[in-house]
C-alpha cells in the first residue's frame, strides 16, 4: 500500500526534467537521489544570518575570489536544498554521499549564488 506522500516523493525524485537555470535552480544529487535547489529571499536571508555576513554581495565576493570556506559551500547548499523542498540540514549533508564530492559541492554552491543574482536579460 502507498500513501499519497510517498507517491508525490517517488514522482518528485525521479522527474526526467533538468533543473531550470533560468528559475536559479541547481540540481544535486545527494546518496543517489536527485534534488533541485534554489535561494529563495529567505534563504538568502537565513545564509546573512548563519554566515555573519556583511551581505549577501559580501558573500558572493567571497566566492567570487576563491576566499570561501567549506562551511560557507555547505551553508549555500543547506539553504538551497531546503527552499527546494529537501527536509535536511548541515547534519544530514555532511554525512551524505554528494555526486562529485567536495569539487562539485563547490560549483553548485557558486551557480545557487550565481542564479540568484542574475539580472534578466544580461
Amino acid at each position: 500500500m502507498r500513501f499519497p506522500w510517498q507517491a508525490r516523493a517517488r514522482s518528485a525524485s525521479s522527474r526526467s526534467e533538468m533543473a531550470n537555470p533560468l528559475a536559479g535552480e541547481v540540481e544535486i544529487w545527494l546518496d543517489g537521489r536527485r534534488h533541485v535547489a534554489r535561494l529563495t529571499l529567505g534563504a538568502l536571508a537565513g545564509l546573512e544570518a548563519e554566515l555573519g555576513a556583511e551581505s549577501m554581495i559580501a558573500l558572493v565576493e567571497r566566492f567570487e575570489g576563491g576566499r570561501f570556506s567549506s562551511r560557507d559551500v555547505m551553508a549555500v547548499l543547506v539553504a538551497g536544498l531546503r527552499a527546494g523542498g529537501w527536509p535536511g540540514g548541515m547534519d544530514a549533508l555532511a554525512s551524505a554521499d554528494l555526486r562529485g564530492g567536495p569539487v562539485a559541492a563547490a560549483h553548485a554552491a557558486a551557480a545557487l549564488l550565481a542564479r540568484a543574482f542574475r539580472i534578466e536579460g544580461a
